[in-house]
């Protein structure tokens, strides 16, 4: 049931992305495009997540534990370092150049294009690059 469920959310969330214009990489630079044609509307989005997280953290964590799990699985460290500073900035990077983040590169993937699957070589090597630095606890 708990793999069910994760198929059905990774579902929804990725017609989502596709709905609201997520997958197109042209919208989403227009989006971070502050100084040019700028686009707003991706903005919505950003603010129906931020709501939707908002109201859903507080409806989940009234319960004592997740209905389809032992506990509920939050992060616990709470400093910064430079892996997640580097990495938020590769990230930030790779989003601005291809305008594809992780979640909609792979919903798009039924239709390759050569910046998409540049970046998804990227996000590759990337994971690998992250596996290869050792982390200090």
């Amino acid at each position: 049931m708990k793999t069910l469920m994760g198929y059905i959310a990774g579902l929804i969330f990725g017609l989502g992305l596709a709905v609201s214009g997520m997958t197109d990489p042209a919208r989403v630079l227009g989006f971070l495009d502050l100084a040019g044609a700028w686009d707003p509307t991706l903005m919505f989005v950003l603010g129906g997540a931020v709501v939707t997280n908002f109201i859903g953290y507080r409806l989940v964590f009234k319960r004592t534990a997740p209905i389809y799990g032992e506990a509920f699985q939050l992060p616990t460290r709470q400093d910064l370092d430079a892996r997640l500073i580097g990495g938020s900035a590769l990230f930030g990077i790779g989003w601005g150049l291809s305008g594809y983040c992780p979640g909609p590169a792979i919903a798009s993937i039924a239709g390759p294009t050569m910046p998409l699957v540049a970046m998804l070589v990227a996000m590759v090597a990337g994971w690998f690059l992250a596996r290869a630095i050792p982390a200090r606890s």
